[in-house]
């Protein structure tokens, strides 16, 4: 299966052909899979060299000239290196660009600390007027890259990862699926984490909602799951712990409730290792989820929780 982010270039260079709004703004990486259009287009794709801070300051002023750019390099370069520029570029000056990273929180983890970036969406959740797509699946990643393009002049982040569940589901931008129903708790799951999270809840009595569009927070969507499986709400999300535990708590607000935020911890961890040994070391396993979510619930629901689950 190819991945989330093999599916940048070809819908880009699609949406070039198609509309004359659409720019491409790149900072070297990714550079190779634009080569056609850049042939086609080489007024609306641009690459402005390793320089991260003029990547989204290119991008404001194509914005404001009517233009709707697409800016995509490494989620730490684009996010968090030229946060200033996000802010104040774009935010403060109400100019709408389509963020697209790469490499999401640990997607090569040989390339360092410098190449992670499980804060990316926390950072971005200190600005206002932020979506923010995680897609779960390569076919979710198309169809929210259409989706953020066709958004007017908003200021859309779209967060791409190797990471992948098996099946695509349809996804519209803004709505949480109910996945699995249940009457003991809630767990929302984000993104690519939704495989996961299925194996770890499997026999228990809970309602899995499935995230892919995280802001706007669908506060309705996780209220009516509370209405049939009780207050009690874990959220799983592959970046860091906590980052939606405010949106869910203010859901919720209007009624006593208890919420558990798994994801990505703060520690460090300093060895390279595989994708997936970050994914266990951070407790994102199906094996570790089941721990921690049955635990919290307090209940293991009609099967037993098991050490090899």
């Amino acid at each position: 299966m190819d991945t989330m982010r093999d599916r940048l270039a070809p819908v880009m260079t699609r949406l070039l052909d198609q509309d004359p709004r659409v720019a491409v703004v790149l900072a070297e990486i990714g550079r190779d899979g634009f080569t056609e259009a850049l042939r086609r287009h080489p007024d609306r794709v641009i690459n402005v060299g390793i320089r991260e801070q003029l990547l989204v300051g290119a991008a404001a002023g194509l914005a404001l000239t009517g233009l709707r750019p697409v800016v995509h390099t490494f989620a730490s370069f684009l996010v968090e290196r030229p946060f200033e520029q996000v802010k104040l570029d774009l935010g403060h000056q109400d100019a709408g660009a389509v963020l697209v990273s790469a490499a999401a929180s640990f997607d090569w983890p040989a390339g360092g600390y410098t190449h992670m970036a499980p804060g990316d969406v926390a950072l971005l959740d200190t600005l206002a007027g932020w979506t923010v797509h995680v897609p779960g699946h390569p076919d979710e990643a198309e169809a929210l890259l259409r989706h953020a393009v066709a958004a007017g002049d908003d200021k859309v982040y779209v967060r791409l990862s190797v990471l992948s569940n098996t099946d695509g589901r349809p996804v519209d931008g803004a709505r949480f699926l109910t996945v699995r129903e249940g009457r003991s708790g809630v767990v929302v799951a984000v993104g690519p984490t939704l495989d996961a999270v299925l194996a770890a809840t499997e026999g228990l009595d809970v309602t899995v909602l499935y995230a892919t569009t995280v802001r706007p927070f669908d506060a309705a969507a996780l209220r009516r799951a509370t209405e049939t499986a009780g207050t009690d709400v874990v959220l799983v999300e592959p970046y860091l712990a906590g980052t939606s535990t405010a949106a869910a708590n203010d859901a919720l607000s209007h009624l006593p409730h208890r919420v558990l935020g798994l994801g990505v911890g703060r520690r460090e961890l300093r060895r390279y290792g595989r994708v997936e040994e970050h994914v266990a070391a951070h407790g994102l396993d199906a094996r570790s989820l089941r721990e921690r979510i049955g635990g919290f619930l307090g209940r293991t629901g009609d099967r037993a929780v098991t050490a090899g689950a």
